[in-house]
């Protein structure tokens, strides 16, 4: 089955980054060409700070039509406990308003989110064992029910604050992001998938590499990302130096999103509503339980 996917000029994976400060070496960021060939990275070696993203984002974005790909979970989950953040009488009911409350209310610089979790919400997160039992934090959306349903694996939550690489303050710092966004581009499922010019969608790299036949595990080396991109009928890269996990991610992601956008199956994954659109969204490349053609 194909679609309006097919429509795009352009893919385009971002590896984003929560870390405090201006400048991230964990922010990468891969292109791919709707004609083929092997995927590429943006200004290999760089150290990009997260508003120099947004600002890449926009001018790419009036270029040519391209998917963007953000590995962020786009919102906390909703619809198990009635609420983002249960308690909390000002949070809203719906991603694009919480979006503009979590821009409004975090004091970090470049876009950061750290003291969104460590003071100004601190009693949803889990940072540690004197937070009490870990279990009590796993909340999970639909899209991550889903994935882990068809073994996946155990999906991140956005309430384990443990670890700099953990998705928690990543991906509130990617909300920022999508606040700021202003409508300029829309955010798949969020708004609705226009028929022309670029989109953005949260991704999850692991269900790519899954989708390349791997077993979910990071890409260490050139050799393991060229086995995974030969699954995706997609060239070998050829880089000139070793590859961070970061770089690996986002060229195969890259390459992956160029396969499966023409797949309408994958624009309407099995369980996912309009209520789940407005409040949670989905991952683009997670089917769900019955992908609807």
């Amino acid at each position: 089955m194909r679609e309006a996917g097919a429509r795009f000029a352009r893919f385009a994976a971002i590896d984003w980054s929560g870390a405090r400060g201006s400048r991230h070496k964990g922010i990468a960021i891969a292109m791919a060409e709707a004609g083929g060939g092997a995927p590429r990275l943006v200004r290999p070696g760089h150290a990009w700070s997260r508003s120099e993203v947004l600002d890449w984002l926009l001018a790419e974005a009036e270029r040519a039509p391209t998917l963007f790909g953000f590995d962020i979970s786009a919102a906390p989950p909703f619809l198990a406990r009635g609420s983002y953040l249960p308690g909390d009488p000002e949070i809203p009911c719906d991603a694009k308003s919480f979006w503009a409350y979590v821009d409004s209310v975090c004091e970090d610089e470049d876009l950061g989110a750290a003291s969104f979790l460590e003071r100004r919400h601190r009693r949803h997160f889990y940072f540690g064992t004197a937070d009490g039992v870990k279990r009590d934090y796993l909340h999970h959306r639909a899209c991550e029910q889903a994935f882990n349903a068809t073994g996946g694996g155990k999906a991140s939550t956005v309430y384990d604050a443990i670890g700099a690489g953990q998705v928690a303050k990543a991906s509130f710092s990617g909300m920022r992001l999508l606040h700021r966004l202003g409508g300029r581009v829309p955010v798949w499922p969020f708004d609705p998938r226009p028929d022309e010019g670029s989109l953005v969608v949260e991704i999850y790299t692991r269900a790519f590499i899954r989708l390349a036949g791997r077993d979910g595990r990071k890409l260490r080396t050139v050799a393991e990302l060229n086995r995974a991109l030969a699954a995706l009928a997609c060239p070998p890269v050829r880089p000139r130096r070793a590859l961070t996990d970061h770089e690996t991610d986002v060229l195969l992601a890259a390459a992956a999103m160029r396969a499966i956008a023409p797949d309408a199956r994958y624009w309407s994954p099995g369980g996912l509503t309009e209520e789940i659109a407005r409040t949670e969204g989905w991952t683009f490349g997670v089917l769900g339980d019955a992908a609807r053609g």
